[in-house]
């Protein structure tokens, strides 16, 4: 019977643990590394090697980064009054992918979630209410994901938040642009008419 080199049977192994990615896509991964002469091993092998020593937690917004403080927070253009909460430094880069949002952020670092055993203490929320009031904040957009864990993270953040005096609001939710009417779910199509507009 035919078995893989060691060195592709490892790879394979390593990328089928990435999160989306089965012993299928691994492969076909793998193959294409090895196919394609444009990818050097080496380059891509020191990037991954990288990838965590060169990474900070900016210890004003908890973002990744790779100076400190991050340049969200040294940016002079943004305002300085409005702080986005959102779960994961992926959710920064989207909503910076916008071009809709000016001011500054505050990463958790995950969401509540009793199930998985993950509770406030385990999130970046200990310097929250004195970030709001030190950086004198206006506003606080909670922009958790609306799921479950996201509203009650959003439900906790509110009740930390709410002796600060600070205005707290919530991104919204509802139908994407060009989705269809009848494949939405019922809890978005109940957030949708509540957070109709005039037109």
């Amino acid at each position: 019977m035919y078995s893989l080199p060691k060195s592709v049977s490892k790879l394979i192994n390593e990328l089928s643990k990435l999160p989306g990615i089965g012993p299928k896509t691994a492969s076909r991964l793998a193959f294409h590394l090895i196919k394609n002469s444009n990818i050097e091993p080496r380059e891509l092998g020191e990037a991954f090697i990288n990838l965590k020593s060169d990474l900070l937690y900016c210890s004003q917004c908890h973002n990744i980064t790779d100076r400190e403080p991050c340049s969200i927070c040294t940016a002079s253009r943004r305002d300085g009054g409005i702080l986005c909460i959102v779960e994961e430094p992926l959710d920064v880069l989207a909503i910076e992918r916008s071009r809709s949002f000016s001011g500054r952020y505050h990463v958790l670092g995950g969401r509540l979630s009793p199930l998985e055993g993950i509770g406030a203490e385990d999130l970046n929320l200990s310097d929250l209410a004195g970030r709001v009031k030190a950086e004198d904040i206006t506003e606080v957009i909670i922009g958790t994901n609306h799921n479950i864990e996201g509203e009650a993270t959003a439900m906790y953040i509110k009740r930390l938040l709410v002796p600060t005096g600070v205005v707290i609001t919530r991104i919204a939710s509802g139908l994407p642009m060009g989705g269809d009417l009848e494949y939405a779910d019922e809890v978005t199509l109940a957030r949708a008419l509540e957070g109709r507009r005039s037109v």
